[in-house]
């Protein structure tokens, strides 16, 4: 699920937008949206939790988007920066940044949803996903943005770092062989698939995941998921 961040010092541009990308999504691509009314929120906010794409007006009071995009871009180069504007004075400035496109207000729905095609697309091909088909929909996740999947009953759940749940029938056997162990993933208990990347803590009897949750390990995995913790962890701070 991509996050979509959207920042303009107008509550109610901020809103149509929101809307607008509401009713967007790209072969099972689905968004959720965070507004902001100026800048310095939005980088407060893109450092605790990244954003997958920002849309961003430049003309903001305090902190121009020009601003926000170069103190986002010293930590950050991967984000996607679109500016919105209604002059095209601009354009050539919003590149120091790197922006990644710059539309004219008023933005049209063709011009919006075309971009966040691209950009979508470019995101999901550079980061290694899985594609799940839930009761509802088929769902593109970001293997990064998975912290635990767990065996309920007849179904399967996804629970992603911001919180969000996806539900899927697949068995959890065939899950595993997707969630391939190169990529941080461990079966650490007959229910549950962990991500690495996201453990906190663990003790012989449970993982504490870096939302608080805490997953058990069952007698049998203790040793395999200890050499496969360290062998991850220690073998990508080598890379």
């Amino acid at each position: 699920m991509l996050r979509i961040a959207i920042c303009d010092d107008s509550a109610g541009y901020v809103k149509h937008m929101e809307q607008l990308i509401g009713r967007w999504q790209n072969g099972g691509c689905h968004s959720v949206c965070f507004g902001f009314s100026n800048g310095y929120e939005l980088a407060c906010a893109h450092s605790e939790s990244p954003f997958d794409i920002i849309l961003l007006d430049i003309v903001m009071p305090v902190v121009n988007g020009i601003e926000t995009a170069r103190e986002i871009r010293r930590n950050d180069r991967n984000v996607k920066i679109v500016f919105l504007t209604s002059s095209a004075e601009f354009a050539v400035e919003s590149y120091t940044v790197k922006a990644d496109n710059y539309l004219l207000k008023p933005v049209s729905v063709q011009a919006l949803y075309q971009c966040l095609d691209e950009l979508s697309e470019q995101i999901t091909r550079s980061v290694p996903s899985i594609t799940v088909k839930g009761f509802y929909a088929v769902h593109r996740i970001p293997l990064d943005s998975i912290e635990y999947a767990e065996a309920q009953n007849k179904q399967i759940v996804f629970t992603l770092q911001d919180g969000t749940e996806i539900k899927t029938g697949e068995p959890l056997h065939i899950l595993e062989n997707k969630l391939l162990a190169e990529y941080g993933f461990f079966r650490c208990h007959r229910s549950y698939i962990v991500n690495i990347n996201h453990i906190s803590t663990y003790t012989n009897k449970e993982i504490t995941m870096s939302s608080g949750c805490r997953i058990p390990i069952s007698r049998s995995c203790q040793k395999n998921f200890e050499s496969a913790y360290f062998q991850f962890i220690f073998g990508s701070a080598g890379e």
